[in-house]
């Protein structure tokens, strides 16, 4: 509990505040609150101080050292209006929000934060094991794949950076099979990788991918895969204890840069998020598309229609069914994870966790019903669970 209440203090402190010089942000000035192109958000003040003041130069994040032009930041419009709903009292966020204790709608809290600089560099994806309650996290530290127990300690650090055939070059994303194995999208090499938890590689497919990104795992241990460059969908089925590839088949194409997916333990249904490329700088969005198991489309929702349901742009990069299958993305416009429902009903729109978030790029469930948010805005996972 008093993890909890101090991650929710801290949430608040790091939300009102620029990450860079500690000045609380305000409505106009140097002090308005303005998003870089990665999603990270600085004060006008430190922007203009990292060198985006003027037209032409280019200023690095200071969090993820993404590049960003001075004529690509944009005002951060839910700081903005949430600065605007505080009014000049101040006040705390969860009491601005009705929240009272900063439990998220639906009863969610923070019960643990892993990680942090140093420990995670830059991750990119999390998942975990249906038995063993572990959590595997892929990064770029020396070695990719780090594991962490239920109670939050590591317990593994594998998948060494380097040439062989099993290391791993870029992770892109991570899931855990039932049966115990650990499968990683490498964009280096342009293949997918699987490890038994004591880190020793099984089976390393190479398929003629072209960058295989996004993977999830079905109840029988079958992986699901995007292709983003190709824009197809995949389904391998393997027998990981002996290193055998049984299939790998392709189950969709003429998708548009697929990255995020989700099968659905309930119905096998499979939810795809597209990164839609448009002209001019900041213009791109993102699609969820969700499929049945027979592959059928049943429905789909773009960034400007999921607008009509929630007040300011989303930009989904990660995705999960919860237990109920219910469809739950991450937005990093809103550093906000939201469910959309079951595709039936899709799309609703009920936040789950609305602040203490930087930018959320990883979501799934442990099986006990946690909600882990992978967050590289500050190199942590955090857990909330029902309170």
């Amino acid at each position: 509990a008093g993890m909890a209440a101090g991650g929710d203090s801290e949430a608040e402190l790091s939300l009102l505040e620029c990450r860079v010089c500690f000045e609380p942000f305000g409505p106009c000035g140097q002090r308005r609150p303005r998003n870089l192109r990665c999603g990270h958000v600085l004060c006008r003040g430190c922007v203009v101080a990292l060198g985006g003041g003027h037209d032409g130069r280019r200023l690095e994040c200071p969090f993820c050292r993404r590049p960003c032009g001075s004529a690509e930041t944009s005002d951060c419009l839910p700081l903005l209006q949430l600065l605007e709903l505080l009014g000049p009292a101040g006040g705390g966020v969860p009491a601005a929000l009705g929240r009272g204790s900063g439990a998220a709608p639906g009863g969610l809290g923070l019960r643990m934060s892993l990680g942090g600089w140093g420990t995670l560099v830059n991750p990119s994806g999390v998942a975990a094991c249906p038995s063993s309650g572990r959590l595997a996290v892929t990064h770029d530290g020396k070695k990719r794949v780090h594991v962490f127990g239920p109670s939050g300690s590591c317990l593994q650090r594998f998948g060494e950076r380097g040439e062989a055939g099993n290391d791993i070059k870029y992770p892109l994303d991570v899931t855990v099979t039932p049966d115990g194995h650990v499968v990683v999208s490498d964009g280096g090499d342009r293949a997918v990788k699987a490890f038994d938890f004591d880190g020793r590689g099984v089976l390393a497919v190479r398929e003629g991918f072209c960058l295989p990104w996004g993977l999830d795992a079905t109840p029988e241990s079958e992986i699901i895969l995007t292709d983003s460059e190709a824009g197809a969908l995949y389904r391998l089925a393997a027998d990981f204890a002996k290193g055998e590839l049984k299939k790998c088949q392709m189950i969709r194409s003429q998708l548009v840069n697929p990255r995020g997916v989700a099968v659905s333990q309930v119905s096998g249904a499979i939810v795809v998020i597209e990164h839609l490329k448009a002209q001019g700088l900041n213009s791109g969005s993102t699609r969820v598309k969700i499929f049945n198991a027979e592959m059928d489309l049943v429905r789909q929702m773009d960034s400007f229609g999921l607008n009509l349901v929630f007040p300011s742009k989303i930009y989904t990069t990660a995705v999960a069914f919860d237990k109920e299958g219910r469809v739950v993305v991450t937005d990093v416009c809103s550093q906000a994870v939201i469910c959309l429902g079951k595709p039936e009903e899709f799309p609703i729109f009920n936040p789950l966790i609305s602040h203490g978030l930087s930018y959320p790029v990883g979501l799934t469930y442990t099986a006990n019903n946690c909600l882990v948010v992978l967050d590289s805005g500050d190199h942590s996972i955090k857990i909330y669970s029902s309170t």
